[in-house]
């Protein structure tokens, strides 16, 4: 299954509740993306909240962009990554 990373922009900043609410509004994001065989990964967050950087298992960028406009999140950029490991050569 490809990679991918996945831009988005928060212009108010990203506001995930730390507490239960925001463990229901994470997992509900995961179960909808099932229905595209879409897996979220993790993600990375700037420190002002207002760009993440997603990473995703996918079939492809327009299963993401679907997962996305379903879970109501803005996607700016999708990119096909591999992983490069500093220690490739031992």
């Amino acid at each position: 299954m490809p990679r991918y990373v996945v831009e988005r922009e928060f212009p108010d900043g990203l506001q995930v509740p730390v507490d239960e609410n925001g463990a229901k509004a994470c997992l509900a994001v995961v179960e909808s993306n099932l229905a595209d065989q879409v897996t979220w990964v993790h993600s990375y967050v700037s420190a002002d909240k207002k760009k993440t950087f997603c990473v995703y298992d996918g079939p492809s960028p327009e299963a993401i962009r679907r997962t996305a406009s379903r879970n109501k999140l803005p996607v700016g950029c999708i990119t096909e990554v591999r992983v490069l490991d500093p220690y490739f050569y031992k």
